[in-house]
């Protein structure tokens, strides 16, 4: 889940957990893809 707040926005993991602050949405829009892919292919193995 992507948050905005004051300075940016805030990728928030699905317990509420912080997984990073970046400035533009585009920033946070990618590490959210990196972080669900890498979800992904954990239980893949």
């Amino acid at each position: 889940m992507i948050k905005k707040i004051r300075g940016g926005y805030k990728v928030l993991s699905e317990s509420g957990r912080n997984m990073g602050t970046y400035k533009t949405l585009k920033e946070a829009k990618n590490r959210l893809r990196q972080i669900e892919y890498f979800k992904h292919e954990n239980k893949n193995k």
